[in-house]
């Protein structure tokens, strides 16, 4: 009995028991029922998988749990909903977000610029995190910690990145588009 449900799960609808994340996928699966449990996704597209990831949000110090963004895990905060990644990531979760949008895009906003002068510490050396605008679309302020190779990314920037207008929203509809040409330049 397949189910759409809400955020963690940690038990079975059906039967109560513990349900397993299936392995390189962002859904779980009951091993004693085999019901299955499909986590949404925020307006961020962060789909929350749960297990502590024995790091502290930079903003509020909760511990981040583990979660899924555009199919690449990365660690999200339950209490405030900043996602952390690594740098590396980042580009592709971009990608693969900007390729699969669809709708009109929003209006560019300008940089807020008060949020630049925000202190923010890596929650993984300690270090105060770069704070920049994202010369990328969507005109938001990220951190990131070079030493750490990570960037932080406040609750609403996903989808301003995602939602900004450009030639690379919405590729994934044409029909020579290819995920793997955008990701090794081609």
């Amino acid at each position: 009995m397949a189910r759409k449900t809400g955020l963690m799960h940690a038990r079975c609808e059906n039967c109560g028991a513990p349900m397993d994340l299936v392995p390189h996928r962002d859904y779980f699966t009951c091993r004693y029922c085999g019901s299955f449990a499909f986590p949404e996704r925020s307006e961020d597209g962060v789909m929350v998988l749960g297990g502590d990831g024995d790091v502290p949000c930079p903003l509020c110090h909760e511990t981040m749990t583990t979660a899924s963004v555009a199919d690449v895990r990365v660690l999200h905060c339950v209490t405030c909903r900043g996602v952390l990644t690594r740098q590396k990531a980042f580009s592709k979760i971009v990608t693969f977000m900007r390729a699969r949008a669809t709708g009109e895009p929003d209006a560019v906003q300008p940089v807020e610029r008060k949020e630049l002068e925000r202190k923010v510490a890596c929650p993984i050396c300690g270090r105060p995190m770069d704070t920049h605008p994202y010369y990328g679309p969507g005109n938001v302020v990220i951190d990131n910690c070079p030493g750490c190779e990570i960037v932080w990314l406040d609750y609403g920037e996903l989808a301003a990145i995602r939602n900004a207008p450009g030639r690379d929203r919405g590729r994934a509809t044409e029909p020579d588009y290819s995920f793997i040409d955008d990701l090794v330049g081609g």
